[in-house]
């Protein structure tokens, strides 16, 4: 069965104008598109949602195009073979900044953009394609474009439902995606009558109707007006903006439920990923810019949505080519949680993060199966499972901070639905990165609040990242069996009720801890939803107490006890959590997004004594500066040993850890 696609780049000269990364030497720079021809007969497409309903050419194939960019190696047979693909989040180019510690960079072409080199000292050929076709383009975004379902002439419709959370006073106008950088679903009508908009402080509380009045399908613009006039605006109707004249309160949960019309077929995307990575993969002759570098392996890597995006596609069965063959021999997912990707559905908002406590709560990301080994659903009695074609499916890391507990009901990915421990497939790997959180910025300097009650987690986790890509390669290509699963269990007592946790959790002098846990109910999107259409919304809750969340034991410290402790948290300065708390006018109390906290240790016994703090202070600890650097450099190379990180980044870590972490810490000693 043949590839239909060709390919159409430009070679835009050396990376970091001919820098030499070690044996491997100069990366040059490829940009363009892939021109994708898909047979919507074929069975490997079907599973693509309203890909009936997409025009077709003479030859009835579906045409779409996707943007694409390559690294790879100047010398092609100084390259290793192997080729890495980068699951851009939102169109965002991310795996050289947490692999390489880069700068970001959406047009990497400098030395800053290459960081510390790793992929490219490794000989990676790094790739990155558009699989999100809802991105406007912007800010050096990876775009595509496909196809708008259509029935004939007529035009699909269908209930939307729009979720707005001002962060910032004086908010007025929405595009209807909630993000600029989205397309969003037109309306069909500018009647507001013929839509519903209401808000309402916390997820479960009544919704409180917005008068039809009071708001428009609009948008506001502004600029410098004639004669010293100062600011003019003035409000334009949109079929793709919402206009809220008295501003969105900051902190409330706007939601719109309206008609809209023009559906993408968003599932294309995991179409896309399949046949370019195949192409670059087996393809031998020229039309292949990849085939003198004679690709032996295929690795992918995706974070938060699109780590869900891998899960995703393993479950779909993507993972296999036209041709039979495996398309990613491994995969590296993320901080994905329990949550698959809402791609394949009809009026899908690619954009929307997946359901927390507060925001996007009702999200459908959030449907079994959950884990990647099969289990029951103890509500529907389904038994289902992410990995159930061994023929194909890769190898799999999955890796979780200690937010995709608290927020992304993590600890559904290794226990049934009721929270007993599962035994996960032989091509499974688990690792929980302890009192992380869900974002952990390379260089990240000190801490902010933001509209949170805490300061965020400063846990350095990036060397992570560089080990489990070589376990995965070695485990790939050499048969070597990396490190067993390393998650809290229910059977040990590492994985607990949130009640349980409260015991545990110290009374640390004026900080709050998360008061409900991140329930996973049992929803009702309408009786199409398993075929992709929605049609429930909001969505009817079917069983309150639903499926059980459970969060990772703490100690004494508060700093969770099970997992991949990094040496800032073996050798600590702080309680790190997978939590943090929005501050009063932001939905207060509430757990704020994928944030996570650090709550400093006092200093000296004084202060822990005056303040009532019951943690060991600094000083306790350690005894000086010097004391803590022996425990960061001991906990590092115990990580080393046992396989956790190379030890080429022993140094990066305790240059961080120098004068008490100054980077990211305020310890005043």
């Amino acid at each position: 069965m043949t590839q239909n696609i060709s390919l159409d780049l430009k070679n835009h000269g050396l990376l970091a104008n001919g820098y030499k990364f070690g044996e491997v030497g100069s990366y040059e720079i490829l940009k363009g598109w892939a021109h994708i021809k898909v047979d919507p007969k074929l069975a490997h497409n079907s599973k693509v949602v309203d890909i009936e309903y997409a025009p077709i050419n003479e030859e009835g194939k579906i045409s779409f195009t996707t943007e694409i960019f390559i690294l790879s190696p100047t010398d092609k047979n100084r390259g290793s073979g192997k080729l890495f693909f980068d699951y851009g989040n939102r169109g965002n180019k991310r795996a050289l900044q947490y692999f390489n510690d880069a700068v970001a960079s959406n047009d990497p072409k400098t030395l800053d953009h290459c960081g510390n080199g790793f992929l490219f000292r490794k000989g990676y050929t790094i790739v990155w394609a558009a699989w999100q076709g809802d991105l406007l383009p912007g800010n050096n975004r990876l775009i595509m474009d496909l196809p708008v379902a259509r029935d004939g002439e007529e035009k699909i419709k269908g209930t939307i439902l729009a979720e707005f959370i001002a962060s910032a006073p004086g908010k007025k106008t929405f595009p209807l995606s909630g993000q600029v950088s989205t397309r969003s679903h037109p309306t069909i009508s500018l009647k507001t009558n013929d839509a519903t908009f209401t808000r309402r402080r916390y997820p479960h509380d009544q919704r409180q109707l917005i008068p039809n009045d009071k708001w428009l399908f609009a948008r506001e613009e502004g600029g410098i007006g004639k004669d010293f006039q100062g600011l003019e605006t003035a409000l334009v109707p949109s079929h793709r903006h919402i206009h809220l004249p008295d501003t969105f309160e900051t902190g409330w949960i706007y939601e719109l439920i309206y008609t809209a019309s023009d559906p993408l077929i968003m599932g294309l995307g995991h179409v896309a990923v399949r046949d370019v990575i195949s192409f670059l993969r087996y393809e031998k002759d020229d039309k292949n810019p990849l085939a003198k570098i004679k690709i032996t392996s295929a690795y992918c890597f995706g974070r938060s949505q699109t780590g869900r995006c891998i899960r995703d596609a393993i479950y779909l069965g993507f993972n296999e080519d036209l041709e039979g063959r495996k398309v990613f021999d491994g995969v590296l997912s993320h901080v994905a949680g329990a949550g698959k990707m809402w791609l394949n559905h009809r009026f899908c908002n690619a954009v929307v993060p997946a359901g927390q406590q507060y925001e996007d709560h009702s999200n459908i990301a959030d449907q079994f199966p959950f884990s990647y080994a099969m289990s029951q659903d103890h509500l529907t009695g389904q038994s289902d499972a992410i990995c159930k074609r061994p023929e194909t499916d890769p190898l799999i890391f999955h890796s979780q901070t200690s937010t995709e507990y608290w927020q992304r009901r993590g600890s559904l990915v290794h226990t049934d639905t009721q929270g007993n421990d599962l035994a996960m497939p032989e091509n499974v790997r688990l690792y929980f990165w302890a009192s992380a959180q869900h974002v952990g910025d390379p260089l990240q300097g000190r801490s902010t609040r933001g509209i949170c009650q805490n300061p965020s987690n400063v846990v350095q986790t990036s060397m992570f990242f560089r080990r489990m890509l070589d376990a995965l390669d070695n485990w790939a290509t050499k048969g070597t069996a990396p490190p067993e699963n390393k998650v809290p269990r229910r059977t040990d007592g590492t994985l607990i009720t949130i009640n349980k946790w409260r015991e545990q959790f110290p009374n640390i002098p004026g900080i709050n801890t998360p008061k409900n846990p991140n329930l996973l109910p049992l929803y009702d999107y309408g009786p199409m939803a398993s075929q992709g259409i929605i049609s429930q919304l909001p969505p009817i809750i079917h069983n309150e107490k639903g499926y059980t969340v459970l969060v990772p034991a703490v100690d004494i410290d508060g700093n969770d006890i099970a997992g991949i402790r990094a040496p800032m948290v073996s050798a600590p300065l702080a309680t790190y959590t997978g939590w943090n708390l929005r501050a009063r006018f932001f939905g207060e109390g509430a757990m704020h997004e994928f944030s996570g906290s650090t709550i400093e240790f006092p200093e000296t016994k004084e202060i822990a004594e005056s303040t009532g703090d019951p943690r060991k202070s600094v000083l306790d600890r350690y005894g000086d500066e010097f004391g803590y650097l022996k425990a960061i450099e001991s906990a590092a190379k115990q990580l080393v040993r046992e396989q956790w990180i190379l030890e080429e980044d022993l140094p990066r870590i305790l240059q961080l850890a120098d004068r008490w972490c100054f980077e990211r810490h305020d310890i005043r000693l």
